[in-house]
């Protein structure tokens, strides 16, 4: 025998020795420190609501998205940089690469066709490919008003599937917007499994295996798949074998549903739970006392992003239909010392409808700096000079006073009320306070517009979302109408209608930016409503959990759970 074969063996033997005393140390480690281990190989995560389903589609809850986006994964989605991207297609279709094309429908209108191509390893969890049937049985079951899908409308826009093959697949779409190949709610169903539970389309709410059956492996396709539930309380999660992206690092998660959030900040403390999600945790102010008491023991992450705070006005108030009226409201508010006193700064002044983060934000949008000075111009120039008892009147001896509205029980937002209540009396604006419960308040006050005064509530919009149904002035709700659309403030104004119409039909990102600008300098001129803040969702992290990152948009941070690690000695990596 050579002497190159005799190396070659003792090298094998010698790393073959070398892998034996790695395990037997590996073996001694976790004897000695067992709970150490285990804890770098599960992951418990703290939220406040539990999932009234799990089904992908059925129901808009947030609590549902955060578990789902674990489990199952939409066609396209924005990712953590706010750009639009493919979850489970292959190659996002634009017009540059061919996969998008303009096309004629029947009746003379523009449609467009989408060519998607599925990941060609996507595997349900018992082993079924993931295949153009499902995009087929996924479409038919949207677009059925029985079904219980909640983007019915997104899925009607889809007139035709075509399969080319089992893996790629056409839709044609009956209009041509911006947006074209966004599919950010489409989540394909397991059709070999759910056909027969949508047999009878207004039964499959209830028949659907997701609630039936939610652990069958064969539901899911995503990193992990739901393999335990406790109703009300837990949801256990595990690999998904057949998942086609990174593997995950975590053998186990388990989301913990505490309502009570001091019973959410005791789990917490105890190490009863490691994480509380920003997305369904604690509120601003019970974040900032935590914080201020524990905050060394935790890596604590605010992050701003889309949830738009702001005041309806109702524009069929004399007092507010006056522009001069709306701008001095504004001016009057110091929103900088009011996020500094209440939200020690987390979160920041909203200067528009847009979040700065997304790209369609405009920075020469004009800004309404603090300036109670101009605030008393304006309204002096508006015909409110005469002041009796620190309140202004008008000409006719009727008062600047009306009533300032919004969710009962909401602290952040009462809190708001009196610094608002407080800051306006310095310009002589009487401000009356009165709440209804959140069921009353989103219904029948908001809907059929009945507060003639200002309503303080949020708007959660997803990047570059056009705002149709709350500025178009078409989308006044009215008895006529049935009291349909969200424009509560009742703006009319055929520029803004004209621009959202015109934005929706252009495809060419710069010339749609020119518009975006134009639009947001009108909304900053006009003052349909005031703008507040932005809010913020506060993180709670493990110090040892590393590279989850909140986006500040709609998609959870659970859209990217195969990213997480446990990492003991290493700087934080929380953006």
């Amino acid at each position: 025998m050579s002497a190159a074969p005799i190396k070659e063996l003792w090298s094998v033997s010698h790393r073959h020795i070398r892998q034996i005393l790695c395990l037997f140390l590996l073996y001694m480690v976790y004897c000695i420190s067992g709970d150490e281990v285990t804890a770098q190989d599960d992951l418990k995560i703290g939220i406040t609501q539990f999932p009234s389903t799990f089904h992908p589609s059925i129901n808009s809850m947030l609590a549902k998205s955060y578990i789902v986006n674990m489990t199952n994964r939409a066609i396209t989605t924005y990712d953590q940089d706010w750009k639009l991207v493919c979850l489970l297609c292959v190659t996002l279709p634009t017009m540059e690469n061919g996969l998008a094309q303009i096309e004629t429908l029947s009746d003379g209108t523009v449609g467009v066709a989408l060519t998607y191509t599925i990941h060609p390893e996507a595997t349900w969890g018992d082993g079924t490919p993931v295949t153009s049937k499902d995009a087929i049985f996924t479409w038919e079951a949207g677009r059925n008003n029985e079904s219980g899908f909640a983007s019915l409308e997104g899925y009607r826009r889809i007139l035709s599937v075509d399969i080319i093959d089992e893996k790629t697949f056409v839709l044609h779409i009956d209009r041509l917007s911006y947006d074209y190949n966004s599919l950010n709610n489409f989540y394909l169903l397991p059709a070999h499994l759910e056909e027969e539970s949508f047999s009878t389309p207004s039964e499959y709410r209830y028949r659907t295996l997701y609630d039936v059956n939610p652990t069958n492996k064969g539901l899911y396709f995503g990193p992990y798949r739901i393999i335990h539930i406790q109703e009300g309380a837990e949801v256990v999660l595990a690999p998904n074998p057949t998942w086609f992206g990174e593997k995950p690092f975590f053998s186990k998660i388990v989301v913990r549903v505490i309502e009570n959030t001091a019973a959410l900040e005791a789990n917490l403390l105890s190490g009863a739970i490691d994480y509380v999600a920003g997305e369904l945790g604690f509120s601003i102010e019970q974040a900032l006392a935590l914080e201020r008491r524990k905050g060394d023991q935790y890596d604590v992450l605010y992050k701003a992003g889309l949830i738009y705070e702001h005041l309806d006005f109702n524009l069929d108030n004399p007092i507010f239909a006056d522009r001069r009226v709306r701008q001095a409201l504004l001016y009057g508010l110091d929103r900088d010392l009011l996020v500094a006193q209440l939200f020690d700064g987390r979160q920041p002044v909203a200067h528009s409808n847009i979040n700065p983060l997304d790209q369609i934000y405009d920075n020469s949008v004009p800004i309404y700096k603090f300036n109670p000075e101009k605030a008393r111009e304006l309204l002096e120039a508006a015909g409110w000079s005469k002041i009796i008892d620190g309140i202004r009147h008008n000409s006719a001896g009727e008062p600047l006073q009306f009533v300032l509205m919004t969710t009962a029980g909401n602290k952040s937002r009462e809190l708001v009320q009196q610094v608002l209540q407080s800051q306006w009396m310095e310009i002589g604006v009487s401000v009356l306070i009165r709440n209804e419960p959140a069921r009353v308040f989103f219904g029948d006050t908001m809907a059929h517009r009945l507060n003639l005064g200002l309503s303080m509530y949020a708007w959660l919009s997803a990047p570059e979302s056009l705002p149709r149904t709350t500025l178009r002035s078409d989308n006044i709700p009215t008895s006529d109408n049935g009291w349909s659309g969200q424009n509560y403030p009742g703006y009319a104004n055929k520029r803004m209608d004209d621009l959202i119409d015109s934005l929706e039909l252009e495809l060419d990102l710069d010339k749609r930016l020119t518009l975006w600008a134009e639009l947001q300098r009108l909304y900053a001129e006009d003052l349909p409503a005031l703008p507040l803040f932005f809010r913020a969702n506060a993180y709670f992290f493990p110090k040892w959990l590393k590279f989850v990152r909140p986006t500040g948009h709609m998609a959870p941070t659970t859209t990217w759970v195969e990213e997480w690690r446990y990492m003991s000695s290493t700087p934080s990596s929380q953006p």
